[in-house]
């Protein structure tokens, strides 16, 4: 089927959707306070969803462009779920945030499968990640239930697809079995000839996040430096939808870890860990569990027990991020006093890990002022390992810095790696 078609297909109209901020419900509500934080994004007042400039310019969205799709959702005369909250609007129509940046997304499909025709091939795949990133956007936060939503990303992964296929670099979808039953799909990125099986850094993402998202962290810094890249979505999300976050939080990727052997592109010996925000979690988990697999991991602003512990920090936290945990454990009713107690249960210092000593090599990258991960959690993170290193990311100047961290810790890695 055509991508245009399947795009038609996916989005006609159908029985009324749910919209995405009502499908987490809470007990005692709250107003949405504006917050403002480098990974993550911006919390407005105005807005349900935090507005994450910084990622979405990173992963190759013109900063006009996204003013020009915000402006179309805030500009809207149509109904809204909350009046004080844009980006609320019911139904799969002008103004909606998913048909929004869905259409938006299209408008890149649509130059790409043009382009194609002329056969200017690295351009169009500029194209398709572009479509890609837009529909992941599309897509965002990801909560469980959101029909729409979960469209996005089958054309996100469709698009992703089309523009592995017109890079330089090969992408191979791996099938990883599950002890539970069933199957997830993770994508193996491979650097341009390499010689034999390549060392490989597994990826584990935000919860907000698809392992689409990750691209440009493969092409501009991994690739460079010979690593292969290996993604996976986070439970609840995309190809693992249906699955649910536990206090068992590396589950899935530790069972992808032990069926690494068989995968010969993979040089198993050579294995690192990249986590950013609770993906960092599972990846310092992994840390202490598999130690005799993993050769390091690396953090950036990580969740492991700070906010996960305060109940003063989760109050100060957006909306959408509570909703979107509350999504990822299977919460739809959320009573703000049993949540918390819950996601205390997910403190890696409170299940006995963190603090012990670890003979994996740890990097710990954070923000000052970071209301998710303050800086006491990558120290405690960086003391707990044998060969531990605590790296301040400045905030300002945001995309300089954020494109030296990167750096700096792509090169620990393949220094770690041997």
């Amino acid at each position: 089927m055509a991508n245009q078609n399947l795009s038609e297909s996916l989005f006609k109209p159908r029985q009324k959707h749910q919209e995405t901020s009502t499908l987490v419900k809470h007990r005692h509500p709250r107003l949405i306070a504006g917050n403002d934080n480098t990974l993550d994004g911006n919390s407005h007042g105005s807005w349900y969803r935090m507005i994450n400039r910084l990622m979405w310019i990173w992963r190759g969205i013109d900063p006009f462009e996204i003013d020009e799709v915000l402006c179309r959702i805030a500009m809207a005369n149509a109904q809204r779920s909350d009046d004080n909250l844009l980006d609320t609007v019911a139904g799969y129509r002008k103004g909606n945030w998913i048909f929004e940046w869905s259409h938006q997304a299209m408008l890149w499909q649509q130059r790409a499968l043009q382009t194609e025709q002329t056969e200017q091939t690295a351009e169009a795949g500029n194209f398709w990640l572009k479509a890609a990133n837009l529909y992941s956007i599309a897509g965002y936060p990801h909560l469980k239930g959101d029909d729409l939503s979960q469209q996005a990303v089958v054309l996100a992964n469709k698009a992703y697809e089309n523009a592995a296929r017109c890079s330089d670099y090969q992408l191979r979808k791996i099938e990883f079995k599950l002890k539970e039953g069933g199957c997830v799909t993770g994508f193996l990125h491979l650097p341009q000839r390499p010689q034999g099986p390549s060392p490989t850094i597994l990826v584990c993402g935000s919860l907000d996040n698809l392992q689409s998202d990750y691209y440009q962290l493969f092409r501009d810094y991994l690739a460079p430096l010979g690593f292969a890249m290996l993604t996976v979505d986070m439970p609840s999300v995309g190809y693992c939808s249906r699955l649910r976050l536990t206090q068992d939080t590396c589950t899935l990727h530790q069972q992808i870890i032990h069926q690494l052997d068989d995968i010969p592109w993979i040089d198993h010996t050579r294995v690192g860990v990249f986590g950013f925000r609770f993906g960092a979690n599972i990846a310092v988990r992994l840390a202490y569990l598999e130690s005799k697999r993993i050769k390091c991991i690396a953090t950036f602003g990580a969740i492991v027990h700070e906010w996960l512990n305060s109940a003063e920090r989760q109050q100060n936290a957006p909306v959408m991020y509570l909703d979107m945990f509350a999504s990822r454990m299977g919460i739809y009713n959320v009573d703000e006093n049993a949540f918390r107690l819950e996601l205390g249960c997910y403190s890696l210092k409170k299940q006995g890990l963190l603090g012990r000593r670890c003979s994996v090599p740890m990097l710990a990258g954070y923000w000052q002022n970071d209301i998710f991960s303050p800086k006491e959690e990558s120290k405690l993170i960086a003391m707990s390992s044998m060969d531990g290193k605590l790296l301040t990311i400045p905030t300002t100047p945001v995309y300089s810095s954020f494109n030296k961290a990167l750096q700096e810790t792509s090169q620990w890695l393949k220094n770690k790696m041997g």
